[in-house]
């Protein structure tokens, strides 16, 4: 399948996280830079780095930010496993994924184990024992 099928699939109500996370993967994506860093907001405490399937996504995205049209917005291409594996350990604190933001087929992609690597995963702790009870725990 593809990353948008996938994201479609999750906004119908039929996710299948591992495919989503794995087509995340393997899609390269763009993420805009703001004098040399990457555009990232902050939410609740997580950090989340904005990145755009597409040029078209992405200038929506600018226009709703009252971007003038026509108006060049610079970016990086990474490839998703990229963004997970390097960029997000490196982020200082909690950091995700916010897949086109803005758009209605826009996904997040939460700093959490099975996402993101152990080390940047919140929701394992200090020795790497995962802090989610598996089903059947109390």
């Amino acid at each position: 399948m593809s990353l948008t099928y996938e994201v479609a699939a999750l906004h119908a109500g039929r996710p299948d996280p591992a495919a989503l996370v794995g087509e995340f993967r393997r899609t390269h994506v763009l993420i805009p830079t703001i004098n040399e860093t990457l555009m990232s907001t902050e939410l609740d405490g997580i950090r989340w780095l904005y990145a755009f399937t597409d040029e078209d996504t992405l200038t929506r995205f600018a226009l709703s930010r009252g971007s003038e049209p026509g108006t060049e917005w610079r970016y990086v291409t990474a490839s998703g496993a990229r963004v997970l594996d390097v960029l997000i350990p490196a982020c200082e604190g909690p950091t995700g994924v916010a897949l086109d933001a803005g758009s209605e087929q826009g996904a997040l992609f939460p700093p959490m184990a099975g996402i993101v690597p152990t080390i940047a995963a919140i929701d394992v702790s200090a020795d790497g024992i995962s802090d989610v009870p598996h089903k059947g725990e109390e």
